[in-house]
Parts: C-alpha cells; structure tokens; sequence
C-alpha cells in the first residue's frame, strides 16, 4: 500500500505516453496523406512517364521517415537536457538510458513508417490519367 500512489502516477503516465504515441501516428498519417493529396498532380505525372509504382511508395514513405527521424533527433537532445534536470527524482535508472532512447526512437521509426504505408500505396495506385485531370 506504501507504492499504490506510484503505481497510479506510473500507470496514467503509461496510458499518457501511449495516448501520445497514438496522436504522433495519427498526426503522421495526416500530414503525409495531405502531402500526397497535394502532390497527386506531380505523382501522376511520374507516373505517365513510366514512374515504377514501388518507387514512388518507396519516396513517400522516406520522405515521411526523413521527417520523422529528424523530429526524434530533436526530441533525443531535448530529452537529454530533460533526463539532466530531472536526474535526482530517477531511482534505479539513470538520466542516460541508452536502451529507453534507442527503444523509443525505433518505435517513433516504425510508427512513422506504418503511419505512411497506406498514404503511399494510394500514391503508388494513382491511375495517371485521373491524377492529371485532378487539378
């Protein structure tokens, strides 16, 4: 019963964390699919000049992990500087967590990854014809 409060901060801190994770796969998924709504115009025009179809997907999806990675190298620095503030309220794990940072930062990978995957197979299925005619 001494931990019972812990445990609940630990607990709504998972649900928070997990909640977050959530709205980052969302919003990735938003925001390339919007790119890809934009960009359907240029997409279909690759595609009438014989653009292969796992090539465009496969520049979707970088350039969505080429954003993405760049936003979690921002994060790590800012959780770095965080992990030193906070460094005396940590007990049993130390501000410099090299597992935590590298579980977290290959789950923001493949979440970016997943979170693009639909957005760019409907990229790679434009039928050029319509794609010209959508402007």
């Amino acid at each position: 019963s001494s931990t019972e409060e812990t445990r609940f901060a630990a607990s709504l801190l998972q649900v928070f964390s997990g909640l977050a994770f959530l709205l980052a796969v969302v919003g990735i998924y938003g925001v390339v699919s919007f790119g890809v709504e934009q960009r359907t115009h240029d997409i279909g025009i690759r595609m009438a000049l014989a653009a292969d179809r796992a090539r465009v997907q496969k520049e979707v999806v970088g350039e969505a992990l080429r954003v993405a990675l760049a936003g979690a190298a921002c994060g790590l620095l800012l959780a770095l500087l965080a992990g030193r503030l906070i460094a005396a309220q940590l007990d049993g794990v130390t501000a410099l967590d090299l597992p935590t940072y590298a579980a977290t930062f290959v789950a923001l990978a493949g979440a970016a990854v997943f979170a693009s995957w639909v957005p760019s197979r409907r990229a790679a299925a434009l039928d050029p014809s319509k794609a010209l005619r959508h402007r």
